[in-house]
């Protein structure tokens, strides 16, 4: 397969300790600003640049192997931007994998990586062929399944998100697919107190994980 070519500073470091193999770094001033920009396709780059293996993507299944573990999906998050700072979210809360469909999703692109600052390289982040079908494998392996809706009446704090969970979040237009919503197991919303309708989906995903990781480490 193809190698994969990352920027920035700490997504470089990052990959450094990371799963995947580092084949090449080229660094400011031995390397031009200009030539950084010519290898990754971005001014972004920070002075580093390298050339790594292709994304190790996780086995779906295996994730659900994880007793008492966290998880998140998100169905159709388009912006690899947005699926990076879910990752950096994710991996800081510790949570065991993010599962992303294989079509109209973003993939973990050098953009995802930069944006997650490096957090891919140890999070887990696996690929489905039909998001609704694996959620009915989560719910036999005994998962309980939160999705995200702004018309939900709950609030995170008042459900628990403790033991085998998933936080499902929908893309960043129209939200949760209705046949992905109808696999979940109840629906919560973070309240509005503000003017603006909405969050980030990457926003949203911060405030839940804020709480489930309360929740999953009350003293």
């Amino acid at each position: 397969m193809a190698s994969q070519t990352i920027y920035g500073r700490r997504p470089v470091a990052e990959a450094e300790r990371g799963r995947r193999r580092v084949h090449r770094i080229w660094r400011m001033p031995e390397t031009s600003a200009e030539e950084l920009e010519r290898l990754c396709s971005s001014p972004d780059h920070q002075g580093v640049v390298a050339e790594v293996d292709p994304y190790p993507y996780a086995d779906s299944r295996g994730l659900l192997r994880r007793e008492g573990a966290l998880l998140v999906a998100l169905d159709q998050v388009q912006d690899p931007r947005n699926l990076g700072a879910v990752c950096r979210s994710a991996e800081f809360a510790g949570v065991g994998g993010v599962v992303i469909p294989e079509r109209r999703s973003a993939d973990v692109t050098p953009v995802a990586c930069k944006t997650s600052a490096g957090a891919v390289e140890h999070l887990e982040v696996a690929r489905v062929r039909n998001l609704t079908d694996w959620l009915a494998e989560a719910k036999e392996a005994g998962f309980w399944i939160w999705g995200t809706d702004a018309g939900a009446s709950a609030a995170p704090w008042d459900v628990d998100l403790t033991g085998s969970a998933i936080l499902v979040l929908g893309g960043e237009e129209k939200g949760i697919r209705p046949r992905v919503a109808s696999s979940c197991d109840g629906m919560v919303a973070l309240p509005r107190l503000g003017a603006v309708e909405s969050l980030n989906v990457s926003a949203a995903a911060s405030a839940l994980l804020s709480e489930a990781v309360r929740q999953r480490h009350k003293p």
